[in-house]
C-alpha cells in the first residue's frame, strides 16, 4: 500500500512529460580519422622524390581559401562539442524552474555557500513553485491521506498548505543546509549522450549519487537525509492522528522519488526543447 500511494505520487509529475522515448536521444558524435585520398598520397610521394616534383605536386592542389575576419578554417569542428551537447535553459517550457541543472559537457566551480542559499530560495519561492504543491494537495484532498482536513475550499487551503511547507521545508535541507555541512554540489549535471534507458539509469541515480565539491562522486547524502529530516519535520504541523513512522516513511519516499523524477525530466529536457519545440526556450536567460 506504502509503495503504490508513493508511485502514484510521483507520478504527477509526469503527467505533463512528454514521452522521451519517441524522441530522438542526443547520441555520442565520433569524428573519422583524417585520411589521405591516393591522389594525395601520389603527391606527397612525389614531392619526396624532387624538388621539381614537390613544385608541381603542390601546383596540382587547390589553394585553401583565405580565413575571413581572421577566424580559423577549422570553426566548424570546434563549435562541434556545444552543437552536440545537451543545452540546458534556465526555465522549462519557459515557466518552470531549472535553475540548477547544468548543461552536458559543463565545468563549473564549486558553489558556495551563498550560492546554494541562492538556489534554494529561488526554487521555493518562484511563482511556478505554486504548481507541485497545488497538484500534490489535489491528489491528497482525492485520497483522504489527512481526513483531519476536511472537505471543500476550506479542506484544499490545508491540503495546500502542507504540502507547500513540506517542499519548501525539502528544498531548504536538500539544496542549502546538507550540501553546505557535507560539501556536496546539489546541481544536475546532465549526460546528454548515449541511449535512452542509459540516460535515464544516470538521472534517476542521482537522486542516491552526486558530485562533491572537488567533482569526485559520492552518496547522496544531501539528497537522502535531507529528504528523512524534511519528513520528520513535518510531524511538527500535521494533525496528531498523522505522525506515525508509516507516515513520515511515505513522506520520505515521495520527495526522494519526485527529485528523481524531476531528475529524469530535466535529462532530456533539451532533446524535448530541440526536436518538438525547435529551441524555441533556447533564448531564456543565460545559465548562472
Amino acid at each position: 500500500m506504502l509503495l503504490r500511494l508513493c508511485q502514484n505520487r510521483v507520478l504527477l509529475l509526469l503527467v505533463f512529460a512528454v514521452p522521451a522515448a519517441a524522441i530522438p536521444i542526443s547520441g555520442q558524435q565520433t569524428t573519422a580519422p583524417d585520411t589521405q585520398t591516393p591522389a594525395a598520397a601520389a603527391d606527397l610521394t612525389a614531392a619526396s622524390a624532387s624538388p621539381a616534383a614537390a613544385s608541381a605536386a603542390s601546383s596540382s592542389v587547390p589553394d585553401a581559401p583565405e580565413p575571413q575576419n581572421g577566424a580559423p578554417q577549422n570553426g566548424a569542428s570546434q563549435n562541434a562539442p556545444a552543437q552536440s551537447s545537451a543545452q540546458q535553459t534556465k526555465r522549462i517550457l519557459g515557466i518552470i524552474p531549472n535553475f540548477r541543472a547544468v548543461s552536458a559537457d559543463t565545468k563549473l566551480p564549486p558553489e558556495t555557500v551563498k550560492e546554494k542559499f541562492v538556489d534554494a530560495t529561488e526554487d521555493s519561492f518562484d511563482y511556478s513553485s505554486l504548481f507541485i504543491p497545488a497538484a500534490i494537495a489535489v491528489y491528497n484532498m482525492h485520497e483522504r491521506t489527512t481526513p483531519e482536513f476536511h472537505e471543500g475550499a476550506a479542506g484544499y487551503a490545508r491540503y495546500f498548505w502542507h504540502s507547500a511547507v513540506d517542499q519548501t521545508d525539502e528544498n531548504y535541507l536538500v539544496e542549502f543546509i546538507f550540501p553546505a555541512l557535507t560539501r556536496e554540489d546539489a546541481r544536475y549535471y546532465t549526460l546528454g549522450h548515449g541511449g535512452f534507458f542509459r540516460r535515464t539509469g544516470y538521472a534517476l541515480s542521482r537522486a542516491v549519487i552526486t558530485r562533491s565539491n572537488s567533482g569526485d562522486e559520492v552518496f547522496n547524502v544531501s539528497e537522502v537525509f535531507g529528504a528523512g529530516a524534511a519528513a520528520g519535520i513535518s510531524n511538527l504541523y500535521y494533525p496528531s492522528a498523522s505522525r506515525s513512522a508509516g507516515n513520515t516513511a511515505s513522506e520520505w519516499a515521495e520527495d526522494v522519488g519526485i527529485d528523481a523524477a524531476s531528475f529524469w525530466f530535466r535529462e532530456f529536457w533539451p532533446d524535448i526543447n530541440r526536436h518538438l519545440f525547435h529551441n524555441k526556450y533556447s533564448n531564456a536567460p543565460p545559465q548562472k
